[in-house]
């Protein structure tokens, strides 16, 4: 196969990459990338064969390593990020766990951003001990707590930004400039944010983990997920990880992805700019106790938000007056919108997290990032903004 698009073409714009970065024909000339379901692959020889597994010659041997569709992701995807390498996992958290556990040891320590994804805490929180890693949260705002923390010494630092529920802010820059001076790995999920929003690697973060199965995919279809980083980091740490773990991603998610990477920065535009204007909406009832949405002003980490991401974003939290009761009456009153604890879909999505996403958590443990059981999580869809604005308003008006 050959690349038709190829890696020289780094001075395309990331509208371009997403069409046609990593693009591989083969010798049929096909327009829609081509999909390999195989699980293995012919040589042409025993010695051919002792060479590919060797890693003495290029060409894939198993699709647990790989294959050429999940290839071609891997190159877009590292084409839109900016960064040097780039390899897809079978689900969002099988990025996410493998790029923070396959660095560390027995004996290390991690610093995390108290608000995290509910699975991303619960690794670091209950996971991480039995390993004999010690763990540490930290306020991820309070950059006095990340200097003093990743002072004591740590060999990798997790954050989320924003984060799930409530679009929590970290300075991803001053926190990897701490890091950096530590000699710790800056881990960055930038999920809620996506590469088109926002950029960790250029801020200074050594490594990138995304559920794909989000905004990249966008329609609700399949589980996918990325690690990117540089590549050495990804030859000698996260390649014999991933070989040997199989957190493996399935070609045809891959080839799904792809085709929806092609129209990721038209949804996620556009979805982001009904979400401001749904934020503004749902503020101003008085249901409602409040409102996170990264680039409103009344946000607590607005300044970081404004600085780190051209949008605010396709997500927002609000809180209701009267609790979990009137969460659940405000979800159970939605025509337009689904229940749901996805995200990044074209079709707007809410859900309550302190019983869904984040319900692995302890009532102190959910406090501790803010979290009550008046919140609820909406992800903005490809709606009319009209329909949307009407439905939730007359939610909120039934309680």
């Amino acid at each position: 196969m050959a690349d038709a698009s190829g890696n020289d073409k780094k001075g395309w714009k990331p509208a371009t990459q997403a069409v046609r970065g990593g693009l591989m024909r083969s010798q049929h000339g096909e327009i829609s990338e081509a999909l390999y379901l195989t699980s293995g692959y012919a040589y042409d020889s025993a010695e051919q064969a002792m060479r590919r597994m060797a890693g003495e010659e290029e060409g894939f041997v198993y699709s647990r390593y790989g294959s050429p569709t999940n290839e071609m992701l891997q190159q877009r995807l590292c084409l839109i990020e900016g960064a040097e390498a780039c390899r897809v996992t079978g689900s969002g958290m099988g990025a996410i766990s493998s790029a923070i556990l396959a660095p560390l040891k027995a004996g290390d320590r991690v610093v995390a951003a108290t608000a995290l994804f509910g699975s991303c805490r619960w690794i670091i929180a209950n996971q991480m001990p039995k390993f004999g890693i010690e763990a540490v949260f930290v306020d991820g705002a309070d950059l006095d707590a990340w200097k003093r923390e990743i002072g004591k010494g740590c060999q990798l630092v997790l954050i989320e930004s924003p984060a799930n529920p409530l679009l929590d802010g970290v300075d991803i820059e001053a926190v990897a400039k701490l890091a950096k001076a530590a000699g710790a790995l800056l881990v960055v999920d930038n999920v809620f944010a996506t590469p088109v929003l926002q950029r960790p690697l250029e801020l200074g973060a050594d490594v990138v983990a995304y559920s794909a199965t989000k905004h990249m995919d966008g329609q609700g279809r399949v589980l996918l997920g990325a690690i990117l980083t540089d590549t050495k980091r990804m030859s000698d740490v996260y390649d014999p990880w991933l070989r040997h773990m199989g957190p493996a991603a399935s070609p045809f998610n891959a080839w799904v992805v792809l085709k929806g990477l092609e129209t990721m920065q038209l949804r996620v535009e556009a979805q982001s700019r009904t979400a401001a204007r749904l934020a503004d909406a749902l503020a101003a009832h008085p249901a409602v106790n409040a409102v996170r949405y990264p680039h409103r002003q009344d946000h607590p980490h607005y300044e970081v938000h404004k600085k780190q991401m051209k949008m605010g974003g396709t997500l927002l939290a609000l809180s209701l007056k009267g609790g979990q009761d009137a969460a659940f009456r405000f979800l159970n009153g939605l025509k337009l919108v689904d229940i749901c604890n996805n995200l990044g879909d074209t079709k707007s999505l809410a859900c309550h997290p302190s019983t869904t996403t984040h319900r692995a958590l302890s009532d102190a443990e959910q406090a501790a990032m803010g979290l009550d059981r008046s919140w609820i999580r909406l992800s903005v869809g490809l709606e009319d903004g009209d329909d949307l604005e009407a439905d939730l308003l007359a939610a909120l008006n039934s309680l």
